[in-house]
Order: C-alpha cells, then structure tokens, then sequence
C-alpha cells in the first residue's frame, strides 16, 4: 500500500511562514515523526519512507500553490497509487483557526491549490485535510491575510495544532479515512 501526503504551500523564504504555507508546516512535521528527510525532487521537496508498514511520500510541491496539481498527478501516476490513496493538505479561510476538516470529497471553496489538483485529476472525489486559518481581514484584504504571517495567540497554539493535522494524517495512512475523520474532525 502506498500513500501520497501533499502539504500545499509555495517555495521561497518569503511564503515559509504564512498562513497559506500550512500545508508544508504539517508536512514536514509528519516526516519528522516518521523520521525521513526531505531529498529535492520532481515537482517539489519529497519525503519518502515507512508508516506501520505502509510506504509514505510526503510531498512539498515547488510549483507554487496555483500549478500544486501538476506535482499532485506526477507522483500520483510514478507510484501508481490511487486516488483514495492520495491527501491535500491546505488552508482554509471559512473554518475558524486551528480547527482541523478531514473530507473524502469536496469543492475547491475558492482555493486556487484545490482548483490545481481538481483540474489535473480530472474529479474532485480526492482526500483532502483542511486547517482552517479563518477569514479576519478587511475587505480587498484577502491575499495579504493568507500571505501573512501567522501573529499572537495564533503563532502560540500554532506547534500544537500542527502536532494534531500530521496525527490525523498519519491515522489516514494506518486506519484509513473514514477511521481519521470520526477520530479527529472537529478536535
């Protein structure tokens, strides 16, 4: 059984610690806690290695949030692993912060990431882990407010939070999804 675990976020220093880079921050904390680097590759930064006798790769695509579906489907087709096989983990604005939405299927919601993947694979029938960074911005505010840095009590419960996404995500490669949803949506 192999899995696909893609952190969405965009490469470059200036994005690493912005909202919209939550994606990589729970990737990287799963390849730690499996303990296997990040080796650059196809399409991104790639982490590959064991989870309870499951194969893992762990995926920071490099193409920047808009084009994550060319990295997406490229791994996806080289492994050959198959769709359900296969998590999107993102931000989203409409959840309030830290609260953690497992989903099987979904719309885009406006995310251009999402909408990259969607149109790559052709369905939007793919697992996806959502963090909400909830909406507290001025109108015409939206893009600063997701390519901001995280501030305050945010940045404090931030660690935690993350510790909880990779949990979830790692329960979706040992117990399997629907297992992960009942055991951490809304926790």
């Amino acid at each position: 059984m192999k899995y696909l675990i893609v952190g969405l976020g965009n490469k470059g220093e200036e994005y690493a610690e912005t909202r919209h880079n939550i994606g990589f921050k729970v990737a990287e904390k799963m390849a730690e806690t499996i303990e296997v680097p990040f080796k650059s590759s196809n399409f991104g930064l790639l982490a590959e290695g064991k989870y309870k006798g499951r194969k893992v790769f762990i995926l920071k695509p490099d193409t920047y949030m808009n084009l994550s579906g060319n990295a997406v489907k490229f791994w996806m087709q080289k492994e050959n692993i198959p769709l359900e096989n296969i998590l999107i983990i993102t931000d989203d604005l409409a959840l309030p912060f830290g609260t953690l939405r497992l989903k099987m299927k979904g719309s885009d919601a406006g995310h251009n990431g999402l909408k990259s993947v969607a149109n790559e694979l052709q369905t939007q029938n793919y697992p996806r882990l959502r963090f909400g960074i909830s909406a507290e911005f001025s109108a015409g505010k939206q893009v600063d407010y997701v390519l901001g840095k995280w501030e305050g009590e945010e940045k404090e419960k931030l660690p935690e939070r993350i510790e909880k996404f990779s949990k979830a995500s790692l329960s979706f490669v040992f117990a399997g999804i629907e297992n992960a949803m009942t055991g951490f949506n809304g926790k």
